[in-house]
């Protein structure tokens, strides 16, 4: 799935509408924050030894 400019400007302009211009810094620290610690999820998923099956 590719976004083009106009596609990730009108998305820009939906999040500022609906969180408001003083809340997207504590939304991206946020989402940052859930997307590291899903990669440290996937890295510990993908170390075990396979006897699980």
């Amino acid at each position: 799935m590719n976004l083009g400019a106009t596609e990730l400007l009108i998305l820009l302009v939906i999040v500022l509408v609906v969180f408001g211009g003083a809340k997207l810094p504590k939304l991206a620290r946020s989402i940052g924050q859930a997307q590291k610690e899903f990669q440290e999820g996937i890295s510990e998923g993908g170390t075990s030894d396979g006897d699980d099956v």
